[in-house]
């Protein structure tokens, strides 16, 4: 039976990934837009307690300081009503303008908004507010959660919000520029138990540099990389925007894999390890696990990327 993408996505079905981080996320959604709007503000100041947010880079603060000045200047019932339009997806003008921008401008933008709702320049949520029992419970679960799986509930949180990106009908993606790639020197090199295949190896390391350009040859021309909870992205020009616009300044740490053929001359790879993110930076690793299904000329033909359910699944590399 010849491989085909839905057959790639079933190697190595054993691997739990976090699937309370979804359900959390569309538990989030069902919340009206005062609650998520609460939510997230006791989300972040109950994480801070444990976790350093890092400013984000200028890069990424560029990009949304207009919006963020316009909305400076609004009354305070005026910057409610504009995160409760986020909230809800409604069809406005900077609902729009959010859309269009990447996740690392949408978390900078809420990251500023978050200062200044400490400093007052924006409309705080009201001394004593009480969350409903709905978005309490909510609130709870993000507690019993590791470190990593919130991190992720928070992204989600505030990088859905906004009027549909798919509905933009020839409106301009909004990225940061691309960082460049570190210098050869300045490069380390990643060991994994347990795997030598170079196409993985060289993988990791080029994400750890930020060498999109060369990280992007080790794909099959219909090859296709299927982030954590999302449909698979297919195509090399997809995966490289993926790569630019969602993984700059990633740290991978990959411990441990499984290498094993598979049919038509393919290659089966499971690693398990951590990503530590910009935002968070050292502080938080996420558990997580890579499903390489590489071609008999080396290239990679599908890669899933998991978060995974425990930290006991870092161990977890059988078939």
């Amino acid at each position: 039976m010849p491989i085909t993408l839905d057959s790639a996505r079933g190697i190595f079905p054993g691997t739990l990934s976090a699937d309370a981080v979804p359900a959390l996320t569309a538990r989030f959604n069902q919340l009206s837009a005062e609650d998520q709007l609460a939510w997230t503000w006791f989300a972040f100041l109950e994480m801070g307690k444990t976790i350093t947010i890092a400013a984000p880079g200028a890069a990424s603060m560029q990009f949304a300081e207009a919006t963020l000045e316009q909305v400076k200047k609004m009354s305070f019932p005026e910057q409610t009503q504009v995160m409760c339009d986020l909230a809800n997806h409604a069809d406005t003008p900077i609902c729009r303008t959010y859309a269009a921008w990447s996740p690392n401008i949408k978390l900078g933008f809420w990251y500023q908004l978050g200062q200044w709702m400490e400093q007052g320049i924006v409309a705080p949520i009201p001394a004593g507010y009480q969350l409903s029992a709905n978005a309490s419970a909510v609130l709870q679960s993000l507690r019993e959660m590791d470190q990593g799986q919130q991190i992720t509930v928070l992204r989600n949180s505030v990088v859905d919000m906004g009027f549909d990106p798919e509905k933009l009908d020839g409106t301009t993606r909004v990225a940061e520029p691309v960082v460049a790639p570190t210098e050869l020197s300045q490069r380390t090199q990643v060991t994994i138990e347990g795997i030598n295949n170079a196409t993985v190896l060289n993988y990791m390391n080029n994400l750890n540099a930020n060498d999109f350009g060369t990280l992007i040859t080790l794909f099959a021309p219909d090859g296709a990389l299927q982030p954590p909870f999302q449909r698979p992205i297919v195509g090399k020009e997809a995966v490289l925007r993926f790569f630019q616009e969602e993984c700059q300044n990633l740290k991978l740490i990959p411990e441990r894999g499984i290498s094993e053929p598979t049919d038509d001359g393919y290659t089966q790879v499971k690693v398990t390890g951590k990503v530590q993110t910009p935002w968070f930076g050292a502080a938080v690793g996420m558990n997580m696990a890579w499903r390489f299904l590489i071609n008999p000329e080396g290239k990679i033909f599908f890669v899933a990327i998991d978060l995974l359910a425990s930290p006991k699944e870092l161990l977890n590399l059988v078939r």
